[in-house]
């Protein structure tokens, strides 16, 4: 079997959630200690890794980010690795992430070129957002990359292709909370109470107003309300409610305007239905925004130099808090074609292996040009 599968198949088998990766860590370290130590330095920063693999000449750092974490899902594919934590799974191809990042990184450790490389094994993208901590850690400062690369599986593109375009890939994203309350009581008395579910379902329909009526039509933008938690048995007026949902907009001015929409809703229906209401904007991920000129280079020397089939794609409303990394140090993400019947965030998500040499050849060709520029 091919190595990098066996490790995207063990990795798969062990997903964690955000800053719980102890796991994913220790398997990371198992598979980097196996591999020639002389250039290389290994730095922890909480449940991730620094790992900087020195070159012979460098004038520049080129940096490669992946990220970690799985997703609070129950998998239902029936593969004979399937995840072993219950209610846990790499939903997101963060399994793939990985393996293609050791697998990049393995290539380098024994074929040296000019340039230092950094390679970020990031936590929590999932949630609570591991990106810009890291960015800001002393390790992250002191190795800081001139250059970072990034990717994305993609379900819907076949294997063979990778999608990407300059400027905005990726929305501004938030997650949105809002948890109300008001005055339980017996369900045959409703006068005598202001009733959370009522209250939260009449928020729910207006929330979906600001889209259609508050947002410019040429603009973008969406307003998702995943789950509504309420009331304890089916003969008590609720007392309490809570809405979990995400924003996700194509600028960062449509996202202010959103929230204040947003909380002058909710003024409303703390008004209408007196009862008290406070809103919380958990994780905030920026843009993904590809730098204009390295994403030309790099199309450019993929098209003349590999058989990889180039997608200019168009921005997806999708989230990443690689957009903190790219708001600071020039880089690009792409998406990676592994053709899934299933999308991301999908209990049955199976993307093709092959996919995994496809992204290995292709990062490890386009570092080798860049690092070994005079």
């Amino acid at each position: 079997m091919n190595p990098l599968i066996k490790i995207r198949r063990d990795l798969h088998q062990i997903p964690e959630l955000g800053f719980q990766e102890f796991k994913t860590q220790a398997y990371l370290l198992t598979y980097l200690e196996s591999l020639p130590q002389e250039r290389m330095t290994i730095k922890k920063w909480e449940t991730g890794l620094f790992v900087k693999v020195h070159g012979s000449n460098p004038q520049k750092t080129i940096g490669y980010r992946t990220d970690i974490d799985g997703l609070p899902i129950s998998e239902e594919t029936e593969l004979p690795f399937t995840s072993t934590h219950d209610l846990r799974m790499h939903a997101c191809g963060h399994d793939f992430h990985m393996s293609i990042a050791l697998g990049v990184l393995t290539y380098f450790a024994r074929h040296q070129i000019n340039d230092d490389l950094l390679f970020v094994f990031q936590p929590a993208e999932e949630g609570p957002g591991g990106a810009e901590p890291m960015l800001e850690s002393e390790e992250m400062q002191e190795w800081k990359p001139d250059l970072i690369l990034a990717l994305h599986i993609a379900p819907e593109y076949p294997v063979g292709t990778i999608a990407l375009k300059e400027g905005l890939l990726f929305a501004n994203t938030s997650e949105l909370f809002i948890d109300l309350k008001g005055k339980g009581g017996h369900a045959a008395y409703p006068h005598q109470t202001n009733d959370m579910v009522v209250a939260a379902c009449t928020l729910v329909n207006q929330l979906q107003t600001i889209i259609s009526r508050n947002v410019d039509p040429l603009d973008s933008a969406v307003i998702t309300i995943g789950k509504i938690t309420g009331g304890t048995v089916q003969n008590i007026i609720a007392e309490k409610a809570r809405l979990e949902g995400t924003i996700r907009t194509l600028s960062p001015e449509s996202m202010k305007k959103v929230k204040h929409r947003i909380e002058a809703l909710v003024k409303g229906i703390e008004t209408g239905y007196e009862c008290e209401a406070v809103i919380d904007y958990g994780s905030m991920y920026h843009q993904v925004y590809n730098n204009e000129s390295i994403t030309r280079e790099f199309i450019d020397y993929i098209q003349k130099e590999t058989d990889v089939c180039v997608i200019k794609c168009k921005e997806a409303m999708t989230g990443e808090d690689f957009g903190y990394m790219l708001e600071e140090i020039p880089g690009l993400m792409f998406w990676l074609g592994v053709e899934s019947p299933f999308g991301l965030h999908h209990a049955k998500l199976n993307p093709n292996e092959d996919a995994i040499d496809v992204a290995v050849k292709v990062i490890a060709s386009y570092i080798s040009f860049k690092g070994n520029q005079i």
